[in-house]
């Protein structure tokens, strides 16, 4: 038995106990697969004795490193699910468009969609470091309970790094209590000069999530209808986000 032949047969046994989701002796197994009962022995403890299927009263199951594979695998077709919307609404609407979370008191941005025609803004001072100061911060700070935010303000004070940046935590708090659940958050060169952003907020049960638009300032009178535009898209997708929202 060659070694790619092998290979060939132990998927075929691992496609065949994952079919049997109360487990299958290897005789089944041997019969279902057609290989002879010794090559399925010692293929099934091969694959046991890696992690692949686990045994359990002479029934195979699969095992721990088959199922990570599994959420491996769909963590990928996730991620490339938002990769590709966001690359749809980036022509779509002309503008580079970002996908923040916010999880385990941070600000994630975890995707960005640009083109050299089209550049997102440069991340010049941490986006973690630096939510009060830009859309993407604003919008998720504004999903959070008044104690998360006082959290994370005392961890990431308030700072002016433009001089159009919110100057103090008071100052952002009511703003943040200001915003709707639902609103877009628009900024103006608080982040970076030269630079508009508009967030769309996505909350899905306890998970804080936006998507973000930028825009250069002299192109400030675009802003709203692409932020409307963007919410549009939004709504029609959010179905697809709420299965993606953890990639």
């Amino acid at each position: 038995m060659t070694l790619i032949s092998s290979v060939q047969r132990a998927m075929r046994l691992l496609e065949a106990v994952a079919e049997h989701a109360c487990g299958a002796p290897a005789k089944q197994l041997a019969r279902e697969t057609g290989l002879a009962l010794p090559t399925a022995y010692h293929l099934l403890r091969t694959l046991v004795h890696e992690g692949y299927l686990r045994r359990d009263k002479g029934l195979f199951f699969l095992g721990e490193a088959a199922e990570r594979l599994g959420s491996s695998g769909a963590a990928q077709k996730r991620r490339s699910t938002v990769v590709d919307t966001l690359a749809q609404w980036r022509d779509s609407i002309g503008v580079p468009v970002y996908y923040a979370l916010y999880r385990d008191g941070e600000i994630d941005v975890m995707c960005v969609s640009d083109t050299p025609g089209i550049p997102a803004v440069e991340e010049w001072a941490d986006f973690r470091e630096t939510g009060h100061a830009h859309a993407i911060g604003q919008c998720l700070l504004s999903q959070l309970d008044e104690r998360s935010r006082r959290d994370h303000l005392d961890r990431y004070p308030v700072q002016s790094i433009t001089p159009y940046t919110v100057r103090d935590d008071h100052t952002l708090m009511r703003r943040l209590a200001r915003f709707r659940r639902m609103d877009t958050v628009v900024e103006r060169q608080e982040y970076a000069l030269g630079t508009v952003c508009a967030a769309i907020p996505i909350t899905v049960g306890a998970t804080a999530a936006t998507v973000a638009i930028s825009l250069p300032v002299h192109q400030a009178d675009r802003l709203p209808t692409a932020a409307r535009q963007l919410q549009n898209e939004v709504g029609r997708m959010l179905g697809s986000l709420a299965i993606s929202i953890s990639i």
